[in-house]
């Protein structure tokens, strides 16, 4: 069965080398979307929705309110939306649980996805 949970934090960055806007500090709310997959145990669920917020939460917490390029040197989309997943992935190693998808939505209306 699959479950998924959203939470947003709001972060700064640049993007080293770029040739645009985007070369300039600036910030965005971020929209993470993460799915993931399991059996459903004998307490009805594959995991409880509060402890996976719980694990979100942790791996969005240095990110959030930061500046992105002081923990990625280059932090596009798609390497924050990894970083996290891994983070998320290695919580659940000793569950017999997988990170499905993890879409990053990065403002309202583009976002990258790590399947």
């Amino acid at each position: 069965m699959k479950l998924g949970l959203i939470d947003e934090f709001d972060a700064a960055h640049f993007l080293p080398g770029y040739q645009g806007k985007c070369a300039n500090l600036h910030g965005h709310t971020y929209k993470v979307e993460v799915v993931i997959e399991g059996q459903v145990s004998e307490d009805g669920m594959v995991l409880d929705f509060y402890r996976l917020k719980e694990l979100l939460k942790a791996a969005l917490s240095d990110l959030d309110h930061g500046c992105l390029n002081q923990i990625i040197p280059n932090p596009t989309a798609e390497k924050i939306a990894l970083l996290i997943r891994a983070r998320l992935e290695k919580e659940l190693t000793d569950k017999p649980i997988k990170v499905v998808s993890l879409k990053l939505w990065e403002g309202r209306n583009k976002w990258v996805m790590a399947d």
